[in-house]
């Protein structure tokens, strides 16, 4: 089993900052890459940003300059750090890591963590 967990959501004024984290546990060989996507009330779920291996990273149009994402290989775990929020950012933001185990490989979600822009 793999459980990705997710933390640092909540409630912002905009221009404000929140810092996710997502952890991933269980039976892991290795971790390829991980990202955030979000999805917002009525919308499709959409890439936030997402890092390799490697440490290269992709961000949407809509947060370049304002998020950074980063990663602790050792720790199985990624950040997301979101700047000058905006109300547009109010989502639930998920987390995503693709995954090789012993059996395979796999994209593996987390629950999700909302995240609330509002004056």
């Amino acid at each position: 089993q793999v459980q990705l967990v997710e933390s640092g959501g909540g409630s912002v004024q905009p221009g404000g900052s929140l810092r996710l984290s997502c952890v991933a546990s269980g039976r892991i060989e290795s971790i390829n890459a991980m990202g955030w996507y979000r999805q917002a009330p009525g919308k499709q779920r959409e890439l936030v940003a997402n890092i390799r291996s490697s440490g290269s990273a992709n961000y949407a149009d809509s947060v370049k300059d304002r998020f950074t994402i980063s990663r602790d290989s050792a720790k199985n775990t990624v950040y997301l750090q979101m700047n000058s929020l905006k109300p547009e950012d109010t989502a639930v933001y998920y987390c995503i890591a693709d995954i090789t185990r012993w059996g395979g490989r796999a994209d593996y979600w987390g629950q999700g963590t909302q995240v609330t822009v509002v004056s």
